[in-house]
């Protein structure tokens, strides 16, 4: 059943992976530009896979700032993950070790949380080994390749691949939305929200990442009010 669960996660990483290879080929030439080697490069990505939290540290590393900064910056900026992370730990089976949910954990990024939390039932972690398994070599590679091709791309072709990612978020949601009809009206309230409270002068004074965690908890919380999902289902 695990290996099942593993190669069913896997084969629906695959457009997770290549999406990543895309789009972290930006990431690659903003590190280039902080003046990290390539293996410094590849090693981040695989071991911090965030493009916000890349994006900051190279400024702070081109800065020179102290490690407490950049630790401190890197706490606040994936502060949502720790959201994803209390939500994945309602799928996973109480008796699991906990060796498996640290596992989990280092993988929870955007799309490979909405792959594992839209699954029926209990959550197998070796599902989320698989698509963990193709994504983060994606993003790894594609952090490597743009680091390698400083210089060699146009920008406006690396500025077109910025929209893979947007891509990768339709892809995993609008399967679960076209199977239950009550995700439609929180997903269109989503998108509704943030571009308000993104192009509103009014919230300016909000960091990105805040503004993501103020909106995840606002929206999560309305939507498991007015529309809870039954235990058994969880």
């Amino acid at each position: 059943m695990h290996q099942h669960n593993y190669i069913r996660g896997m084969r629906q990483g695959i457009p997770v992976g290549l999406g990543y290879f895309v789009v972290s080929f930006t990431i690659g030439i903003a590190a280039r530009k902080a003046d990290l080697t390539p293996v410094q490069a590849a090693v981040m990505s695989f071991t911090n896979n965030t493009s916000a939290g890349q994006f900051a540290s190279f400024a702070l590393i081109a800065s020179g700032a102290p490690y407490l900064e950049m630790a401190i910056s890197q706490a606040v900026i994936n502060l949502r993950y720790c959201l994803m992370s209390c939500a994945l730990s309602q799928k996973l089976d109480k008796e699991l070790p906990f060796y498996h949910r640290l596992f989990v954990a280092f993988g929870v990024t955007d799309e490979i949380f909405g792959l594992s939390i839209s699954q029926k039932g209990k959550l197998d972690p070796w599902y989320t080994y698989g698509v963990m398994s193709v994504a983060i070599p994606g993003w790894s590679l594609g952090t490597l390749a743009g680091v390698l091709s400083t210089g060699v791309l146009p920008q406006t072709f690396l500025n077109a691949m910025n929209m893979a990612l947007y891509g990768m978020f339709i892809a995993i949601f609008m399967p679960a939305a076209r199977e239950d009809k009550k995700l439609l009206p929180i997903i269109a309230a989503a998108m509704a929200l943030s571009a308000l409270v993104h192009m509103a002068p009014l919230f300016d004074f909000i960091s990105s990442g805040m503004k993501i965690i103020v909106l995840t908890l606002a929206i999560s919380g309305a939507a498991a009010v007015l529309m809870p999902v039954p235990e058994e289902e969880v």
